[in-house]
């Protein structure tokens, strides 16, 4: 998972965290259809990696993300709407990963989330923000609605009119007023998003890694079933969750007053 230089993203390892930088400061880290390509890749690669244990999401050069390139999408008005739709899909391909991984996703964001950067943030597990950090739905502005799966996200996590306000009026939201809504989970100084995140995201990574997915899919499971589905995956993944070594090492040191050792018990 080392970086590839022709892509403006980077993936590289810190201990048991997986780091992803958006990486064009020229143009305040716009989304490019490799980025979607490379994050696809680092999602599902950290899926499948034992010694990976949570996922920092982050932005270089103080600004998270600027959203879609607009000089590109005005070219493609002379391109068949078939392109544009690719495009999208891909991007929704890296949303898809995001929310379907069973690691948990922590945003660090400076500076800007728009458009499609703040969709990034939304399908994250939690948020940690600078106090100075903008977030806006601007698509608007420019005629367009939006992707990335803001809608839902937005929708599922704010009053209706609130939803509304973000789409239609395309305005940014400070980080303290989302903080206060819920929709951000730690704000630091200006500068200080990245280092809390990643604190928070080793925490993690050193937890047990097996019971965190399952817990996860029980959030992601929660926003579309019925009460009766929800007790069945409840009931399906406690058992599941008994047998489990996890289980095995953290009720014993329990019982023995020790701290568990949770990543030994999952390997």
């Amino acid at each position: 998972m080392s970086p590839d230089l022709a892509t403006p993203f980077d993936v590289r390892r810190q201990g048991r965290v997986l780091v992803l930088t958006l990486n064009d400061p020229a143009t305040r880290n716009a989304l490019h259809p490799a980025i979607y390509t490379a994050g696809l890749a680092a999602m599902e690669a950290a899926d499948g990696d034992p010694a990976v244990g949570a996922v920092v999401l982050t932005g270089a050069g103080g600004t998270f993300c600027s959203g879609g390139n607009v000089g590109r999408l005005r070219e493609r008005r002379e391109q068949p709407p078939a392109v544009q739709r690719q495009s999208i899909e891909h991007l929704h391909g890296f949303i898809r990963a995001l929310r379907r991984s069973s690691l948990p996703v922590i945003a660090a964001v400076e500076g800007a989330a728009a458009g499609a950067g703040w969709s990034l943030v939304l399908a994250s597990d939690l948020v940690v923000a600078a106090r100075d950090a903008r977030f806006s739905m601007a698509y608007v502005k420019v005629g367009l609605n939006p992707d990335g799966g803001a809608s839902a996200f937005l929708a599922r996590a704010l009053p209706p009119p609130l939803a509304a306000e973000a789409l239609f009026d395309g305005a940014p939201v400070g980080a303290e007023r989302l903080h206060a809504l819920g929709l951000v989970n730690r704000l630091t100084e200006p500068g200080a998003a990245f280092d809390e995140a990643l604190a928070w995201a080793e925490r993690l990574a050193n937890g047990p890694r097996a019971a965190l997915g399952r817990a996860k899919r029980l959030l992601e499971g929660a926003l579309r079933h019925d009460l009766d589905t929800q007790l069945d995956l409840e009931a399906e993944l406690l058992t599941e969750a008994v047998h489990h070594p996890e289980a095995g090492e953290g009720l014993t040191a329990f019982l023995e007053k020790r701290r568990p050792q949770w990543v030994k018990a999952g390997e």
